[in-house]
């Protein structure tokens, strides 16, 4: 049997409507401000009751924390479509890596190995043994190795800002992993308080249903009596 949502005024088969009476009387007082034909028989659709549902957990959440920003929003969103909350942190950032980022996290990968330590110290040991033995006759870097000494202070100074720039892609990982933290906490709460409600929904609507069976009983007591 077909009955019509007050609120959008469709019809819908009337097990999917939801009756005024398991409604939390907060939604039905947005519901009323908003529809002046609204009334305790009223019934409204999921499609309808989602939405005044999803504008209230949005303003408690903004009494709550004093504004809702974007990543609240997002979640909102993802909760009314059925989306998916989360991102890959290392997609996310790979998508905005440019040709000297990747040159920059493969300098850092190497240059915090155990490759590039026994690579570092045998260059230094034959250095210091060709210039001191003078195997191929005048050393080209003799003691104190000056040479030796500029070459690692320039390979120091320009390998300190490349591995700061692999650094701090890290910590863009690190921050979209954190909001993603943040946002499955947040949706979290929102579906338990949702279940809450869903549960109280049900629990109010057995009762009003059970209210009118019971109305309906004393009925036909009262017309046994009489007889």
């Amino acid at each position: 049997m077909l009955k019509k949502c007050t609120v959008c005024k469709r019809d819908f088969p009337e097990e999917e409507l939801i009756t005024g009476h398991g409604i939390r009387h907060e939604i039905e007082g947005m519901i009323r401000n908003a529809h002046a034909d609204w009334s305790d028989a009223g019934v409204i659709c999921p499609e309808d009751y989602q939405k005044f549902r999803s504008t209230y957990i949005s303003n408690l959440l903004e009494e709550e924390i004093g504004g809702v920003k974007d990543l609240e929003k997002e979640v909102f969103d993802s909760i009314r479509e059925n989306a998916l909350i989360t991102e890959n942190a290392n997609k996310a950032v790979k998508e905005e890596l440019k040709i000297g980022d990747r040159i920059s996290d493969k300098v850092a990968q190497f240059g915090g190995s155990w490759r590039f330590i026994i690579i570092f110290f045998i260059i230094l040991l034959g250095w210091i043994i060709i210039n001191s033995a003078a195997l191929f006759g005048k050393p080209f870097d003799p003691f104190p190795f000056i040479l030796m000494n500029l070459i690692l202070s320039c390979i120091a100074a320009i390998q300190a800002p490349i591995i700061m720039m692999s650094q701090n892609r890290q910590e863009t990982k690190d921050r979209v992993r954190q909001e993603n933290d943040y946002k499955i906490n947040l949706k979290a709460e929102i579906e338990i308080r949702t279940l809450h409600e869903k549960v109280d929904h049900l629990l109010l609507d057995q009762w009003s249903k059970m209210m009118r069976v019971q109305e309906f009983q004393l009925e036909m007591l009262e017309e046994l009596r009489k007889k």
